[in-house]
């Protein structure tokens, strides 16, 4: 293609496009605590994040438990932030980071920090998990990222948290794997309640998502949307967003750049691994 792609009005944006900006409340930026996006960029709800939004209100609603699972990079984490960016009066939201190769005791640890408890943490587990359950009777998400990580040990101790008779926990578990990582422990599979796949955006849907993530996009012809998507894209946030901020970049550092499909190959290489 030799006509370019994008309007040139695009690239006289403000400054230079950092390489993310996090930590904004989700409203007029679009942008939510403990997301990373390009500069200009705003949250869709997509398909899938509603279906998401959808599966983890149900579970609250009868305390149960839900897995949200995918390949990496197609927003499960960002679509899970989503759905409980706001939750009901008298609920609140803790997530849990999994510590790179976890055990019980890691695990604990990490529960008591995520639920930030007044004082040390105990010496001893039968104070530490007394001050965890006291802390989860109240109603609360227990949100369990990069659960694909967890033995079998650390899902039991999860669910003994979660079967407690104290405790009032809607339990969602989510990373790529993490249905596999379950099925190692069939007792609390079994409670799971929804099984939330986050698919890759299929092309329709990808066209339109991205008009809507972020302005560079909405000028884009619909059929070249597609096209990116199937040559780079593939349905995946994660590649869009590090295409959207190699993008931005190339239209404010190059001097009379051509948005056309020959640029646009460039940083597909550079947003792709070599095969």
């Amino acid at each position: 293609m030799t006509s370019p792609i994008i309007k040139a009005a695009a690239r006289r944006l403000p400054h230079p496009a950092p390489a993310a900006v996090a930590g904004v409340p989700l409203g007029e930026s679009g942008a939510l605590e403990g997301v990373a996006l390009p500069a200009g960029a705003r949250l869709v709800w997509t398909s899938s994040v509603r279906a998401v939004a959808e599966a983890v209100g149900q579970a609250m609603a009868v305390q149960g438990a839900v897995c949200v699972f995918g390949d990496p990079g197609r927003g499960k984490t960002v679509a899970v932030r989503m759905a409980l960016h706001e939750v009901p009066p008298g609920w609140k939201v803790t997530w849990v980071p999994v510590p790179v190769r976890p055990s019980v005791a890691g695990m604990r640890r990490a529960v008591f920090d995520a639920l930030t408890l007044p004082g040390r943490f105990p010496h001893t587990s039968a104070p530490a998990d007394a001050a965890v359950a006291a802390a989860l009777g109240e109603a609360r998400v227990l949100v369990v990222d990069e659960a694909q990580r967890l033995p079998v040990p650390c899902l039991e101790y999860l669910q003994s948290l979660w079967d407690h008779p104290g405790t009032r926990i809607t339990l969602v578990l989510c990373g790529a794997g993490s249905e596999r990582a379950l099925g190692r422990l069939p007792q609390l599979a079994s409670r799971v309640g929804a099984w939330q796949e986050v698919p890759r955006l299929a092309g329709a849907e990808a066209a339109a998502v991205m008009a809507g993530f972020h302005p560079l996009w909405r000028t884009v012809p619909a059929s070249d949307l597609t096209w990116i998507d199937r040559s780079c894209g593939h349905g995946t946030f994660r590649t869009w967003a590090a295409l959207t901020a190699h993008l931005q970049n190339a239209l404010l550092t190059t001097a009379d750049v051509s948005v056309d499909r020959a640029l646009l190959g460039r940083l597909f290489q550079r947003v792709a691994p070599p095969l």
